[in-house]
């Protein structure tokens, strides 16, 4: 539980934590040496927040927290499942387990009654507001204004009011490869550890991409879904690409766009097999395919494109593209 009002030492820490965040967010030097010093700098001079303070937008309305969920429903219908089995090991170490959506408000939470209260009162709950607009560096808005897993010990903090929380976040990528919320484990035990932080962050990682894979897989329901690089389990992402029944990428998580250089103008445009080959695939290799799989099915374009994997009209594409007559 935590104390009524601060006592003169937590006072003293609390002034020390601000001045030191002010002189790292103001010197250049700084960003060099301090993981956090970026996203100091972005609280103190671009969002204007003050270290010392204390004062929050306090949380939404019932209403409004029902509207924002309706307008997440997707993400929650697929997150809630993950979070829960987040939360069998998390609430036995005494942290909270969120989910927030992409500016930072936190839609469902996991806590042991025991532990709400305090984790209330310090602000992580249902129609809270943990942009870094609004809290300046924290594990929720960092991990969105990064658009990476972060881990934010202690008094890694920007506010001297947060510093005995230790958050580890992920960011969860929708279906278009845009941010779509964070989840994130909180703990505010002291004894917890900067390595056993590190090592909670990788699970709340691997939940963030498991929400993104099956995220993706509820958004693209009608589609073929093709893994390519690591799978759902790359280190940078789920790699998932969406196929129509052309075999046409129609969806692709950000991890494969980044992977495979998919623009968004190529979606709907470009086929799986495009994607996929290398140059030792092209030119003549690929001619000379096409033309015993059609020689084998006797001129029947449907059969040959079911021979080489790919749709009737991606087989008259890149029979056109090779130059090959029939």
């Amino acid at each position: 539980m935590a104390p009524q009002g601060p006592a003169p030492a937590r006072l003293s820490r609390g002034k020390h934590h601000a001045d030191t965040v002010r002189a790292a967010a103001t010197s250049d030097a700084a960003l060099g040496r301090s993981g956090f010093a970026a996203s100091w700098r972005r609280s103190l001079l671009h969002h204007q927040i003050d270290p010392e303070t204390a004062a929050r937008s306090g949380r939404l309305s019932e209403a409004d927290i029902h509207q924002r969920r309706e307008a997440n429903g997707l993400l929650l219908s697929v997150a809630l499942p993950v979070l829960d089995r987040l939360a069998r090991v998390a609430l036995d170490a005494g942290c909270s387990v969120l989910l927030t959506d992409a500016r930072g408000l936190v839609l469902d939470e996991r806590v042991r009654p025991a532990d709400a209260e305090y984790f209330h009162r310090a602000g992580l709950a249902p129609g809270t507001d943990w942009s870094e607009g609004a809290e300046g560096t924290n594990g929720i808005g960092t991990a969105l204004a990064e658009a990476r897993p972060v881990v934010v010990f202690r008094d890694q903090h920007f506010r001297t009011g947060n510093i005995g929380l230790t958050c580890m976040g992920a960011p969860v990528f929708g279906a278009e490869g845009d941010l779509v919320g964070v989840i994130d484990v909180s703990s505010s035990r002291a004894d917890v550890g900067e390595a056993y932080a590190r090592l909670v962050a990788l699970t709340v990682q691997d939940a963030a991409q498991r929400v993104e894979a099956d995220l993706f897989r509820a958004s693209f329901a009608g589609a073929r879904i093709l893994s390519t690089g690591g799978g759902e389990s790359a280190p940078g992402g789920a790699m998932l690409l969406a196929l129509n029944r052309d075999d046409l990428v129609v969806g692709a998580t950000r991890a494969a766009r980044k992977h495979l250089g998919i623009e968004a103008r190529m979606i709907g445009q470009i086929a799986a097999a495009d994607l996929m080959e290398g140059p030792q695939d092209q030119g003549l290799a690929a001619a000379q395919r096409a033309e015993m799989a059609l020689a084998r099915a006797r001129g029947n374009v449907s059969l040959a494109a079911r021979e080489l994997g790919i749709g009737r009209a991606t087989f008259y594409r890149k029979a056109h593209a090779l130059g090959l007559q029939f």
